[in-house]
């Protein structure tokens, strides 16, 4: 066997430059239009003129009318040649760069999915610096925001009903805080699904705490906060996106159990690049495709309980925040909509 080392074939370059100036089909019929007129106006000022033609407008101009009645057209002819080959090479430009651009999206999406730390090309590191460096400060502060997840309880034996023993009441045993709290404000609950804008964004951190409180509203909170974060790895973010809204009647007849055709509105995200990037994380990784499935089931029994007491208003506000949309895209590529 040969002690030489096994070298790996030369990888095409990403972007190509494109063939070097050539004679194309423009130049030629803007060649043979421009010989056409030429003969053409040659046989008529030396053979078809009439003698004494501008005679009587003197020397001079004659001969100007005779320059530009030759070489306008020619004039003419190579000026929509050249912009004729101005836009074919704009053209191809344009799909040189749409193809590096896919190429680089690939080679990022194989190396995130395959965990692999091998290095890649120096255009292809440049742009994942790039992507990293374009982190929304909204998905830095959520990231950011720490919760303690609450452990799963299991579910008690029913208990008799309180008795009551002088001026006090005796709670039942199993009674906990959450079962005594306030109900969510339907503005807090809209506010903590779209999570604070900025590090600032003092209202926003309030109504996401009062929120977390909340175990249903905790539950997708949490949901969402998760595939936000493993969305971004693939450069997508729900500021990005700017989705087809659906009518509030639209929202109330998915959230009363109506399927198919009737809530196809409700996927109103049409951006290619986060629809193909989406669904070929849900086809190969496991992690991802479970969250997103427990965070669409969370969605659907959150938003039932939503629209039966929200006002179009409100149900038009929640449709707009960084959760909806994750819901839009997640239900788009799952089929959800169909």
């Amino acid at each position: 066997m040969s002690d030489r080392p096994k070298t790996s074939p030369p990888q095409p370059p990403l972007y190509d430059k494109g063939q070097k100036a050539r004679v194309t089909s423009v130049e030629i019929i803007a060649l043979s239009l421009s010989v056409l007129w030429l003969a053409g106006t040659a046989v008529f000022f030396v053979v078809l003129a009439p003698s004494g033609m501008f005679a009587e407008s003197g020397g001079a101009l004659q001969f100007i009318i005779v320059l530009l009645a030759i070489f306008m057209p020619v004039a003419v002819i190579w000026v929509a040649a050249v912009a004729a080959r101005a836009a074919r090479v704009m053209r191809e430009e344009s799909q040189r760069l749409q193809t590096a651009i896919d190429a680089i999206r690939h080679a990022y999406v194989q190396q995130a999915q395959a965990g692999s730390a091998a290095v890649t090309e120096p255009s292809v590191a440049k742009k994942l610096d790039e992507i990293a460096a374009a982190q929304r400060k909204t998905e830095t502060a959520l990231a950011t925001f720490s919760t303690s997840r609450e452990p799963i309880r299991p579910r008690l034996a029913p208990t008799p009903a309180p008795v009551a023993t002088g001026d006090q009441v005796v709670l039942p045993l199993g009674t906990s805080a959450e079962d005594m709290a306030p109900p969510l404000e339907t503005a807090d609950f809209i506010k903590a699904l779209n999570f604070p804008e900025n590090a600032e964004d003092k209202a926003g951190f309030a109504a996401l705490r009062r929120a977390l409180k909340h175990r249903p509203t905790a539950q997708l909170v949490q949901a969402s906060q998760d595939i936000l974060t493993l969305m971004s790895q693939d450069g997508i973010y729900m500021d990005d996106l700017r989705p087809d809204m659906a009518r509030p009647e639209v929202w109330r007849r998915f959230a009363a159990g109506e399927r198919g055709r009737a809530i196809a509105p409700l996927g109103g995200i049409r951006d290619r690049s986060s629809l193909a990037l989406t669904a070929a994380r849900m086809k190969k990784d496991t992690i991802f495709r479970d969250a997103a499935h427990h965070f669409l089931r969370l969605f659907d029994r959150t938003i039932s309980g939503f629209c039966e007491t929200a006002t179009d208003a409100e149900i038009s506000e929640f449709s707009d925040t960084r959760t909806a949309r994750a819901f839009m895209l997640l239900g788009r590529v799952a089929g959800t909509f169909h």
